[in-house]
């Protein structure tokens, strides 16, 4: 196979793949991907077939470790910087967990969006400065840490521990569907 395809430099095993790093390596490029509105065939045809949508599909469910001039390649085709496909917290939450480390809470944007009272309006406000701030426009879920979590104990009139919670009780904590 030919680097076009993506097998040059990139291993189906050992150095990484199907790791829990290459797996979150994986969640990042296609975080990215639906970021950009694109299908893993939009990804193929509009690269000219630089990357393919089986081999790209690999590389996001961590079953193929990319390379890192294949990366900074993705990287240029995606417009963002290299740092951006890479998992930004290596200690994240496993799936089915609904808090994340170090105080971290992972809120449904889209649940909140649809949620009437003047405190859910301030959240939402609250949540949209930070992904504007993050550069972050998924605009479903967001990861908020530990000052982010004192500013919602204020607004939610509760204490800092009881922000989880009260956040589950009213289902905004996200929760990722089990596969």
């Amino acid at each position: 196979m030919s680097d076009i395809d993506g097998a040059s430099g990139d291993s189906m095993s050992g150095d990484g793949a199907g790791s829990p790093y290459s797996r979150l390596v994986g969640e990042r490029l296609r975080s990215i991907r639906l970021q950009k509105n694109m299908a893993l065939g939009d990804v193929e045809t509009r690269s000219n077939n630089e990357f393919k949508a089986s081999v790209l599909g690999a590389y996001e469910r961590g079953e193929r470790a990319i390379s890192v001039p294949r990366l900074e390649r993705l990287a240029r085709f995606y417009d963002v910087g290299v740092d951006q496909l890479l998992p930004r917290d290596p200690m994240r939450v496993e799936p089915g967990s609904a808090a994340a480390p170090q105080g971290k809470l992972r809120i449904d944007v889209a649940k909140l969006s649809q949620m009437q009272g003047p405190q859910f309006s301030m959240l939402e406000k609250l949540l949209r400065m930070i992904q504007v701030q993050r550069q972050d426009f998924n605009g479903k879920v967001i990861t908020v840490r530990a000052h982010d979590i004192r500013a919602i104990a204020v607004m939610l009139d509760v204490s800092v521990d009881e922000v989880p919670a009260r956040l589950t009780s009213l289902g905004l904590v996200f929760v990722p569907p089990q596969a």
